[in-house]
């Protein structure tokens, strides 16, 4: 009776503060979710690329601009965008979910041509010999912000020798043909590195950084269309998928504890925490919530159930050897660990392959899954593991164990 008292006490506790935690924290977790462009929306935009001298529309440059353009959406943090060539000429943008799209549309659409002019506007230096650019606060302007350049060793070299050459005079910073600043040369500057000011705020220095990190456009693109769009999914089909998954969940939680008995409802309390540290997880890192991503959550669920189905097989196979239930708890775990170790790893490395090579909502799945199956596994082998040993100590009838 002694043993069972405090099990019964700390399984009760348990229980009430999954339940405590799910209610409070729910529905923080759903709302901090960023949703994709299937099941939220999002911006449109339609850039056309404009031929002018010296810059050739084909097939290779719009590629090219694509990749550009890509470039410069990962490094802004836009959660997720939908970027694909259209035609000859055009390149089709899709936001989901930001902020200030108009912001991101603006950035993803100016060419980022950078040059170094003398007085008399002959180019010195361009852009393409850029090897960093970093934003940070100026120090001598009270809360405005510049841009720090590091060339690569030949612009290096062409820099020294420009402002070795205007010493005393000024040197235009220009982007996309607009002069930025005109600062005048003080000494020849040898180290390969320049600043670029301008009373930026931080968001504008740190938007530069951005465009200049990514290298400029191949050509010019202009804005031929920019609408907003619903979800692709729809709100019906969405609220039919919640509906579908959550009487999936009774389902699985009502036929665990039919044919699992006192296990089952472990596994059932331990899918509730599952759940939790999932969604959690990734309200935390800002992932993006597609529908393959829900797919991805939906089979990692699978995947934490199959773990707990493994586990109790094996766990009455022990039992009707005539072990002890604490002895066949403890040899279940060991037996099934390399099962659930190897089905686990052999999938998660499936997932990176395609979080690595993946773009959009195939990425969206891969993260789903890759963080669905870090937890299934932590929690069956540790919280599972430790809340059987407590239903252990409460009873150790074999019926209530599927036997």
């Amino acid at each position: 009776m002694q043993e069972k008292t405090p099990s019964i006490l700390v399984i009760t506790i348990i229980i009430i503060a999954l339940g405590l935690l799910s209610y409070f924290l729910y529905q923080p977790i759903v709302k901090n979710l960023n949703l994709g462009l299937d099941l939220s929306g999002g911006l449109r935009v339609v850039l056309q690329a404009q031929e002018k001298k010296g810059q050739e529309v084909t097939p290779d440059t719009i590629q090219k601009a694509v990749g550009i353009l890509r470039d410069r959406v990962d490094k802004l943090g836009v959660k997720e965008t939908a970027l694909y060539p259209q035609g000859k000429d055009r390149v089709v943008v899709e936001i989901a979910g930001e902020e200030d799209p108009e912001a991101a549309v603006d950035i993803l659409k100016n060419t980022a041509e950078l040059e170094f002019w003398d007085e008399n506007n002959k180019v010195l230096v361009t852009g393409k010999h850029l090897k960093d650019a970093q934003a940070r606060m100026s120090q001598g302007e009270q809360g405005a912000a510049e841009v720090l350049i590091d060339f690569d060793k030949e612009g290096s070299r062409l820099f020294a020798e420009a402002t070795a050459a205007n010493v005393g005079k000024p040197i235009k910073i220009v982007i996309d043909g607009n002069i930025i600043s005109a600062p005048t040369v003080q000494e020849p500057i040898t180290d390969g590195s320049a600043r670029i000011t301008g009373g930026f705020t931080a968001k504008e220095a740190q938007d530069l950084a951005v465009l200049l990190r990514s290298g400029a456009l191949p050509v010019s693109m202009k804005v031929i269309e920019k609408r907003s769009i619903g979800p692709v999914l729809g709100a019906d089909s969405l609220n039919k998928s919640i509906k579908a998954g959550v009487i999936g969940l009774i389902a699985i939680f009502i036929f665990m504890l039919g044919y699992y008995r006192l296990p089952g409802l472990v596994a059932d309390i331990s899918l509730v925490l599952y759940s939790l540290l999932v969604l959690g997880t990734m309200s935390l890192l800002g992932s993006v919530l597609t529908l393959p991503g829900i797919a991805g959550f939906a089979l990692s669920i699978g995947m934490a159930v199959d773990a707990n189905v493994i586990i109790y097989e094996r766990l009455k196979e022990e039992l009707r050897y005539g072990k002890t239930l604490h002895a066949a708890i403890d040899a279940g775990f060991k037996r099934a660990f390399w099962t659930i170790l190897d089905s686990n790893v052999t999938t998660l490395v499936s997932a990176l392959v395609l979080m690595y090579l993946g773009t959009g909502p195939v990425k969206g799945f891969a993260v789903t899954l890759s963080i669905g199956i870090v937890a299934s596994m932590l929690v069956a082998l540790t919280f599972t593991r430790y809340l059987l040993i407590l239903m252990g100590n409460i009873s150790k009838n074999k019926k209530l164990y599927g036997v």
